[in-house]
């Protein structure tokens, strides 16, 4: 990995098609949440497609927490949909067949010249995309479980939401003054929170 990309450091804001062929920017995707990104070797991988079915399940609880998940692939457009499709998955999945992403970060996985794919890695995001942690997954247990991700998160929202914790005097007496914009969604609508949702 490129020696720049360590916690605390901005991700790059790579834009890619996603498995509809539709370009999206990753700080449109994320949007004001944390994130976790998923820089995949691709569908053909069995580690990657057992790694993704057990993110499906985490999404669930990811929409809910107001967080985001994003995969990207050096798969095709057409390998991308079906990867995102066979393991069930509903999040942002992004093709990079020219691989950009993996020749930016140098992160060429050389043992496989067949696929010429990225070492895996995942990298949850802090909102901006600051990076909070990064796990490589080139052996399948370098990988967060999911619990870890969980975990990750909950540093992660800790620091960014102001009203994490509203057993506060201080938050208590700003909603009783009517200051509800440091209250989630932080001077937005329900309405334009939901419209930022893949």
């Amino acid at each position: 990995m490129r020696a720049d990309i360590v916690p605390g450091a901005n991700f790059p804001d790579y834009e890619l098609s996603d498995h509809r062929g539709t370009r999206r920017k990753l700080s449109d995707l994320q949007g004001q949440h944390p994130m976790v990104l998923v820089l995949s070797r691709g569908g053909y991988c069995p580690k990657d497609r057992r790694q993704a079915e057990g993110l499906v399940e985490l999404h669930r609880e990811l929409e809910v927490a107001y967080c985001r998940l994003v995969t990207i692939s050096t798969d095709n457009i057409v390998e991308t949909n079906e990867y995102r499709s066979g393991v069930g998955a509903h999040s942002p999945f992004l093709s990079d067949t020219r691989r950009i992403v993996q020749k930016d970060l140098d992160i060429a996985e050389y043992t496989d010249a067949d696929h010429n794919p990225m070492i895996p890695h995942v990298i949850v995001l802090e909102p901006g995309l600051v990076i909070y942690k990064i796990y490589n997954g080139y052996w399948f247990f370098g990988r967060p479980t999911l619990e870890e991700l969980r975990q990750d998160l909950r540093a992660v929202l800790k620091k960014c939401r102001p009203d994490w914790d509203i057993t506060t005097p201080e938050l208590k007496e700003a909603w009783q003054q009517g200051r509800k914009d440091l209250f989630y969604p932080y001077g937005k609508t329900y309405a334009q929170i939901l419209a930022e949702q893949d």
